[in-house]
């Protein structure tokens, strides 16, 4: 399987003097949420300066670029391509100049309508910069007759359908909206007196800043001078919390939709324990990702949690790769096994997904080759059998393994002794062991279902909602 990649992340912070220098620390706390481009906006009150490029963070910004970002107030945003290709010309915040002067926005989710948009923007006029579905929006607030920005962004979002965390800034104020249905976190702190809005709580940590509560789905705010008002035009609905931003995309350290994600991964891998239990010897977790909820199943089983496999931190975006001489080069560039660890054991690997298979087989023959006597690979979800449209980069329901054959069949695919994956009821169990979360009503788990809460639209033209592993 190659990982899903997780979206985007945003950060914004209003009313700081070094408002550039704590947006570039937020947005390292946010880098897991995308790794192909990062940048940041920034207002001194006046005007806008902005600057983006493709790469990581660290790499991206410099001493010299956060000092040519003045301002009290910024956003930034962490991009990988849901919506549009990996391009310089798509990373964000996009900034425009229209009517009403000068206007940025960084957008974490994906709109399933943007190709009907762009389609009926395009006829009438529109010229588009990128292939990104937020600049949809921007064209959507640009040709609104309202006067403020609020009730344009109102308008304007009121035609879009899918998922989204916004942030905007103008040379006057910041303003925050989540989907009615929120399906991306975004979170309210403060810090020394100056609003924060990030993507994750964990963003927060970083600066000292205090979490306040969660942005409502449906939920817009204007930060000001004046203050924070909240506003909230649009109908209700039932929540839609993307239940993959605690099995496998949100830090373990950051609190999603009111509960630690760590606590939740651990109480995954406890379910897991109960529900497919093995004869073993040891528990091991495919790290990172897998590392809470194998520590819940050895928890949960008694088996001692063993380091059997090792994760390289310093693979970079790109690698020159041996063309025969190394099989599964690309796994063993990442992962390592521990061959004294392993040597003899019965061994239960605890992961969080199986997506296409492939780096599942890889890392399996990897465990038998270091001497492992058996192999039970554990999945702390269910079978992944359709896409999401709702800002997560995954492949073709066509593409995911589990789409086309069962776990049996999975189990002889991957070569293991046998294969387990966690139930829906198992997983909204786990998610939803808490007093603000009403079980399943509160989830989106179309991955797994392929029950979506918004149709999925497709613009006659065909424009692609989201584009699958361009790289």
């Amino acid at each position: 399987m190659p990982k899903l990649k997780e979206e985007c992340g945003v950060f914004g912070i209003f009313g700081h003097p070094e408002a550039a220098n704590l947006t570039y620390l937020g947005l390292h706390a946010l880098q897991h949420r995308g790794q192909e481009s990062a940048g940041i906006t920034t207002s001194d009150g006046q005007n806008l300066y902005t600057h983006r490029e493709m790469g990581l963070v660290s790499d991206v910004f410099t001493e010299s670029t956060i000092e040519n970002l003045p301002g009290r107030n910024a956003i930034g945003h962490v991009r990988y391509s849901t919506t549009g290709s990996s391009h310089s010309k798509n990373s964000q915040p996009l900034v425009i100049t229209y009517s009403r002067g000068q206007l940025a926005i960084a957008h974490n989710g994906n709109l399933t309508n943007a190709g009907i948009l762009r389609e009926e923007l395009e006829k009438d006029g529109a010229i588009f910069q990128s292939t990104t579905d937020t600049e949809v929006i921007v064209h959507l607030i640009a040709r609104s007759k309202e006067e403020s920005l609020v009730k344009r962004v109102i308008e304007a979002l009121t035609r879009c359908k899918g998922a989204y965390s916004l942030l905007f800034l103008t040379p006057e104020f910041m303003l925050a909206a989540r989907d009615p249905y929120g399906f991306r976190p975004l979170a309210l702190g403060n810090l020394m007196n100056s609003m924060v809005i990030a993507s994750e709580t964990c963003a927060f940590d970083l600066i000292e800043a205090q979490f306040t509560r969660e942005v409502e789905p449906g939920e817009i705010l204007v930060v000001s001078k004046k203050g924070t008002e909240s506003f909230k035009p649009f109908k209700n609905t039932k929540h839609a919390y993307c239940v993959f931003e605690y099995i496998y995309f949100s830090r373990p350290d950051s609190h999603v939709f009111g509960r630690n994600v760590y606590q939740v991964r651990k109480e995954l891998g406890k379910q897991l324990a109960k529900e497919q239990p093995a004869e073993a010897d040891i528990v091991i977790a495919v790290p990172d990702s897998g590392v809470p909820a194998a520590i819940g199943y050895s928890e949960q089983s008694g088996f001692p949690l063993e380091l059997g496999l090792l994760r390289s931190h310093y693979v970079g975006r790109t690698f020159i790769e041996p063309r025969k001489s190394i099989r599964s080069f690309g796994v063993k560039l990442k992962l390592n096994a521990i061959k004294e660890v392993l040597l003899g054991k019965r061994v239960v690997i605890v992961d969080d997904s199986i997506v296409r298979g492939t780096t599942s087989r890889k890392i399996v023959k990897m465990i038998r080759a270091a001497g492992a006597k058996q192999v039970h690979m554990r999945i702390s979800s269910p079978p992944m059998k359709f896409s999401c449209y709702y800002g997560i980069n995954t492949p073709t329901k066509e593409e995911l393994i589990a789409n086309s054959l069962n776990v049996e069949e999975i189990n002889k695919y991957i070569t293991t002794d046998s294969l387990g994956y966690l139930s829906l009821e198992g997983v909204m169990k786990a998610v939803s062991n808490h007093k603000s979360l009403d079980q399943k009503e509160s989830f989106c788990n179309a991955c797994f279902t392929g029950n979506y809460r918004i149709p999925i639209t497709e613009s006659k033209k065909g424009f692609k909602q989201f584009h699958l592993f361009d790289r």
